[in-house]
């Protein structure tokens, strides 16, 4: 989350340019669950799933509890149990709804939560046309803030909604016109040499930032190579014929326990019919493209599939030494693929380091060196899960182009894999 206390104050004259965004944005989020029908925006899959409708609720939830009622005079709420309802987990702010219990919510129902949305924007819109001006500045990087909150549940609502559909036997499709995936042979992995020294990584300048990508620093790395691309399904169902998930000796301790535990023999929505493999995808089940990297697999598989390969999985300084000076150009959730596929290799420097899936790295979250969360409720955003989880970087083909760069660190628990998650390897030099 962006340092707001540190940004300059915006001018008032971009107000109409942010209200115009926020539409868009606010646009985007519903346009991902029209397809939907009503009895998919509440099913709750799994305790780490969140119901459609509930996503849709809560980022309309996140304007109001942090824009609209301490900013807008005279604000009325849609309904006051909805603070309850759709807090996810902001204990300063008052008692959110237990997480995993979130798909017993059935009412309000899919049409309330519809009504709360316009109730909501109706009120950003006076708040946006006349701000009180004292406030002005700290009511745009809020705005900014919930917009990017909101992109990242655009990712999540895809997520969920996979998930969702692959319980059902009929395996139905989300979508059955996204667009399909190039036909393109992936040559074996090359490697690009960087060399090591002192280096800056974090975030600094312009522009919007989450707190964890914050304050800029320095960190030594050594001289490391990167491969050129993503590892593919087809590699990865060698590691798998290899015998890689019955190897003790390729897993973590914990990794080995998970996927013993858990049955795992293979990444999550692979099924083998008729001796071929196939992967659920939003667009239902689909022959397994061996050529597109491999995605949902857990830190603990592609931490695996790294030792079983010769390498490793870079740290995420060395990711981001790599990719600070890459165009950011990549598979994104207006690609409409919705789904990592095979790319071209460039000339120079490492292919698909944005979108397609988000890279694993060897690197636990924690905060950097001068780390300071937000001032109030706030804070809450980033800076409590700074335990437990890994680093993946990168973005994926479910993320909006505009929400991602170079420094963005997102953060997973290790046996997580239902995110858009992959891999790329590293080695030393």
């Amino acid at each position: 989350m962006g340092n707001l206390a540190e940004q300059a104050q915006p001018a008032l004259a971009d107000l109409d340019f942010l209200l115009q965004r926020f539409r868009q944005v606010r646009a985007t989020s519903e346009a991902i669950c029209a397809p939907l029908q009503v009895e998919d925006h509440v099913i709750q899959s799994m305790p780490d799933v969140s119901p459609p409708k509930w996503h849709l609720a809560h980022i309309s939830w996140f304007f109001e509890a942090f824009l609209l009622k301490p900013y807008l005079g005279g604000y009325k709420p849609l309904d006051p149990i909805y603070d309850h309802l759709f807090n996810s987990y902001y204990e300063t702010h008052g008692t959110p709804f237990p997480r995993a219990r979130r798909g017993l919510i059935s009412r309000p129902g899919v049409a309330d939560v519809y009504r709360f949305r316009q109730h909501v924007d109706r009120a950003m819109a006076d708040l946006l046309s006349s701000p009180p001006r004292q406030h002005a500045g700290e009511i745009m990087r809020r705005v900014e803030l919930g917009l990017q909150h909101e992109q990242q549940h655009q990712e999540l609502l895809l997520m969920d909604i996979k998930h969702i559909l692959a319980q059902n036997p009929l395996q139905p499709a989300y979508r059955a016109d996204l667009k399909p995936a190039p036909k393109l042979h992936q040559d074996r992995i090359r490697w690009h040499d960087f060399t090591g020294g002192v280096r800056h990584i974090g975030h600094a300048g312009d522009g919007f930032a989450f707190d964890c990508e914050t304050p800029r620093h320095r960190q030594f790395v050594e001289d490391f190579q990167l491969a050129d691309r993503l590892v593919t399904n087809g590699e990865y169902l060698s590691f798998i014929a290899d015998g890689g998930y019955a190897r003790s000796d390729l897993w973590l301790s914990d990794g080995w326990a998970q996927i013993n535990q858990a049955g795992w023999h293979a990444p999550l929505y692979w099924q083998r019919h008729d001796d071929a493999w196939h992967e659920m995808t939003l667009a239902g089940l689909k022959p397994l493209d061996l050529d597109a990297p491999v995605c949902h697999v857990s830190f603990y598989e592609a931490d695996a599939y790294a030792r079983w390969a010769g390498a490793r999985l870079p740290s995420e300084a060395e990711w981001e030494v790599a990719a600070s000076d890459q165009p950011r150009r990549g598979n994104f959730l207006e690609s409409d693929h919705l789904q990592p596929v095979a790319t071209r290799m460039p000339h120079e420097g490492p292919a698909q380091l944005f979108g397609d899936v988000w890279e694993w790295t060897a690197s636990a979250y924690r905060p950097y060196p001068g780390f300071r969360p937000l001032e109030g409720s706030l804070g809450e955003y980033n800076g409590k899960f700074m335990s437990g989880q890994m680093v993946l970087r990168g973005g994926c083909c479910a993320t909006p182009e505009s929400h991602i760069r170079a420094t963005y660190r997102n953060f997973f628990q290790p046996a997580m894999r239902w995110q858009f998650a992959g891999l790329r390897l590293a080695r030393e030099l």
